[in-house]
């Protein structure tokens, strides 16, 4: 049984607060479509977007140029080799219109421990051995969730995101969550769709207990 309440029955989009940060408590918020997302005027809220942003691969808008760039790009891409490096650089990105970063020590240090406990995954970019971009996430179950990205060269963000829909789609998965929608995303063809179809969607992933890392 759960921790958390039902999202399906709430009217909000947060579906808790308080709580602590432990594995089994982000594992089972993830499992069941929530997920943290600190605010200073609340104690540790958990949400479940009634919209909930998602990309269909076979929906997505990647010119050919973009594609190409992947195939032919002299940048080598990883998965899971500097998650602690990914994350802290995420933390340390500028965002347009945001003040500091959702990213604070403490949750830099549970999704660390999330990581090596084997649902939370990293994607790095690199040129030679300097890390230029990069993404992170969780495997909610079937389901890549995907948390927060980096770049320190154009276009690196994007890449990395290329190539792990790539490996997604190599081990049978054929959507991504993206959690709310962001310009970025919508660029690329994510919709929202809603949280009643996003926990079907994401009950069937975990049925087929595809291993996606």
């Amino acid at each position: 049984m759960s921790r958390f309440p039902d999202p399906r029955y709430s009217r909000t989009d947060i579906i808790a607060v308080g709580g602590d940060l432990r594995v089994e408590t982000l594992r089972d918020a993830y499992r069941h479509g929530i997920f943290p997302w600190p605010h200073e005027s609340l104690p540790l809220p958990w949400f479940s977007p009634r919209r909930r942003a998602v990309i269909f691969f076979d929906e997505m808008h990647v010119g050919r140029s973009t594609r190409k760039a992947l195939k032919s790009s002299p940048f080598a891409f990883t998965i899971d080799r500097a998650f602690s490096d990914v994350i802290k650089a995420c933390a340390e990105s500028p965002r347009p219109g945001q003040e500091g970063t959702w990213i604070e020590p403490y949750i830099l240090d549970a999704y660390t421990e999330l990581h090596r406990a084997g649902d939370a995954h990293s994607v790095e970019v690199w040129d030679d051995k300097t890390l230029i971009g990069g993404l992170y996430g969780v495997d909610s179950g079937g389901v890549f969730t995907g948390e927060s990205m980096f770049h320190r060269r154009r276009n690196a963000s994007k890449l990395a995101l290329l190539f792990v829909i790539d490996h997604l789609q190599s081990r049978g998965a054929s959507w991504l969550d993206c959690q709310v929608m962001t310009p970025h995303m919508e660029a690329l063809g994510a919709r929202e769709i809603t949280r009643a179809r996003f926990l079907d969607m994401l009950a069937d992933a975990q049925a087929s207990e595809a291993r996606l890392f």
